[in-house]
């Protein structure tokens, strides 16, 4: 059994569902004020739309395309609140069509527009919660071999990258290796190059970056870093067994948040949650990779007290190797608060 001193995993990332009008629209009941806002429209095509705090309000750049950063606060958040976020009035984060599923956000806390970090080669901002294991960090980038400060405290466990000029999204996940790489704009199963990572494993106060346009193009750079911390995050590996008794993967919490990727062929991103409807055996997926709307019929999980089980023989879950990244609320904490499953 896995006990954690986070005793409220909601204290650091929570879910919010809301519907889409032709007005602004304000979203609360976070116990937090969001530093990262992910949203995605569930009812229409729009783009996944990402807004932090160390970019600023209103710039938002697309997991599902490669594009640059767009500035417009009409068409993204344009403001966080003590309990959550304000869109604006037009899509990716908002669409008057949107109204019977609406929009799924996922929301993480780090440290507001960050503090100057200068302990790579490349001096950084970074947003740190230190305690979850959560970093925004912006840098330069030069083109050159170079090391880029995260904050954390700790090894990352995945670290997601993205130019704010056109590149794609250069991802890594540890148990993959620092000499693969995903995108997470991409079906693309690992890939293999040095110009990435540098073929250098992230330490507890850095990690390293190479040629790649994916992780250090000249100009403006971000990237999400994520360490795991016991009963709250996890992150790893598993083999499906091509069986609707699928294959189950311990995480030592309650997931509310998975993420999971085919390694060795090309392959959707898969996103769940415990917030959107769909139950055990019915939990519906977004792809980071795609702007479709919720899929009702594709990869199935149960999402357990302790970890998830995969429920169908979908090739983008069950019928291959896959990484995954999950979040979510300890078996028991501190606070001796058991969970249930879903």
């Amino acid at each position: 059994m896995a006990y954690t001193t986070i005793n409220k995993s909601k204290d650091h990332f929570d879910g919010k569902i809301y519907l889409g009008s032709s007005s602004a629209v304000t979203v609360t009941g976070l116990e937090f004020q969001p530093d990262l806002v992910w949203v995605k429209d569930r009812d229409n095509g729009n783009n996944h739309c990402l807004v932090d705090a160390v970019r600023g309000v209103g710039k938002y750049i697309q997991s599902d395309n490669n594009l640059a950063e767009t500035n417009n606060s009409s068409q993204s958040i344009s403001a966080f609140t003590s309990d959550g976020f304000t869109t604006g009035t037009g899509n990716p984060a908002n669409e008057s069509a949107s109204t019977t599923k609406g929009f799924m956000s996922w929301n993480w806390k780090a440290n507001g527009a960050g503090s100057a970090n200068t302990d790579g080669s490349i001096n950084s901002t970074v947003s740190v919660n230190a305690t979850s294991g959560f970093s925004i960090v912006k840098w330069t980038g030069t083109g050159a071999n170079a090391t880029i400060g995260h904050g954390l405290g700790a090894v990352p466990k995945m670290i997601i990258c993205k130019s704010m000029n056109q590149d794609e999204w250069g991802t890594y996940h540890a148990s993959t290796g620092n000499n693969t790489y995903f995108y997470i704009n991409s079906n693309q199963e690992a890939l293999g190059a040095t110009a990435v990572w540098n073929d250098t494993t992230p330490t507890s106060s850095v990690f390293s970056v190479g040629t790649s346009g994916a992780t250090n193009k000249s100009g403006a750079m971000i990237a999400y870093c994520f360490a795991e911390k016991t009963g709250y995050s996890k992150f790893g590996l598993y083999a499906g067994n091509n069986n609707n008794d699928g294959t189950f993967v311990y995480t030592g919490m309650k997931p509310s948040f998975v993420l999971l990727k085919k390694t060795n062929a090309a392959a959707n991103w898969q996103l769940f949650d415990n917030k959107r409807v769909g139950y055990n055996q019915d939990n519906h997926v977004l792809r980071t990779n795609l702007s479709n709307v919720e899929c009702t019929s594709c990869v199935e999980i149960d999402i357990l007290s302790n970890g998830f089980k995969l429920r169908n023989t979908d090739g983008d879950g069950n019928n291959g190797n896959y990484i995954y990244m999950s979040i979510g609320q300890s078996l028991v904490g501190s606070n001796n608060v058991p969970c249930t499953a879903r």
